[in-house]
C-alpha cells in the first residue's frame, strides 16, 4: 500500500512539473518562439552570407584583374579609376565589393598608386583603411610604406616610428633591416645619432644575414 501511495505521489509530482512547464511555455510562448526564430535566422544567415560572400569574392577577383595589370604596367591613374577597356579601377572595386578580401587588397593597391602619383594624403588615408592584420609579409610592408608616406609629408618622427614597428612585426631579413635602416637615416637627419646608432646596431646583431648588414659598419662608424 505504501509503495502504491509513493508511486501515486511521484506520478502526481511529475504531472505537476509537466503542468508547470506547460504553463511556462504557454505563458512565454511568443518569447520562446522569437528566440528560436532568432537563432535559426542567425545560423541560416551565417550560412547564406558565407555562400553569398564566396560568390561575391569570386566576382571581386575578376573585377580587380585588369586594374592589377594596369598597376603592373605603372599606369596608376588607370589602375585607380579604370578606363574604357574594361578596367574597373581599384576605387570602384572597393565601393562595389566592400567587405571582401579583394576589396581590402584593392585598398593597398590604391594606397601605393596614390603614393606613386605623389598624392601623399590620399595614400595615407587609404593605407590607414587597409586591414593589415594577419600577414607576416604584406602587413609589415604596408606599415613601412605608410611610414614612408608620413616622412614624405614631413612628419619624420611618426614615419620613423612606423618603420620601427614594421621591422618588429616582420622580424625577417627581407623587411626588417630595410625598415630599420630607413628609420636610422631619418633619425640621422633629425640629429638624433644615438637612436640611429641603436637601429644600425640592431641590423648588425639581429639581421646579420641580410644584404644591408654587409655595409652597416660604415653607418655605425658615421654616427658614433
Amino acid at each position: 500500500m505504501a509503495k502504491k501511495q509513493k508511486k501515486t505521489e511521484e506520478a502526481i509530482g511529475l504531472d505537476v512539473q509537466l503542468t508547470k512547464s506547460e504553463a511556462f511555455i504557454e505563458k512565454h510562448w511568443k518569447a520562446i518562439v522569437a528566440v528560436l526564430l532568432a537563432v535559426i535566422v542567425v545560423v541560416a544567415g551565417i550560412f547564406i552570407y558565407r555562400r553569398y560572400m564566396a560568390g561575391v569574392e569570386a566576382d571581386a577577383q575578376n573585377a580587380i584583374a585588369k586594374s592589377q595589370q594596369a598597376f603592373s604596367a605603372e599606369q596608376f591613374e588607370v589602375a585607380l579609376n579604370g578606363d574604357s577597356t574594361g578596367s574597373m579601377g581599384f576605387l570602384k572595386v572597393i565601393d562595389e565589393f566592400g567587405g571582401t578580401k579583394t576589396a581590402n587588397l584593392a585598398r593597398l593597391y590604391a594606397a601605393i598608386s596614390y603614393a606613386k602619383l605623389g598624392k601623399t594624403d590620399d595614400a595615407i588615408a587609404m593605407f590607414e583603411k587597409f586591414d593589415s592584420k594577419g600577414d607576416q609579409m604584406v602587413s609589415p610592408a604596408a606599415k613601412a610604406a605608410l611610414g614612408n608616406c608620413y616622412i614624405q609629408k614631413g612628419d619624420k618622427e611618426k614615419g620613423a616610428g612606423l618603420l620601427i614597428e614594421a621591422a618588429k612585426d616582420a622580424d625577417n631579413d627581407a623587411i626588417s633591416p630595410l625598415a630599420l635602416f630607413q628609420a636610422g637615416e631619418v633619425y640621422e637627419s633629425l640629429g638624433q645619432k644615438d637612436k640611429a646608432l641603436e637601429l644600425y646596431q640592431q641590423i648588425k646583431d639581429k639581421y646579420f644575414r641580410s644584404a644591408l648588414a654587409n655595409d652597416i659598419d660604415k653607418y655605425i662608424e658615421r654616427v658614433k
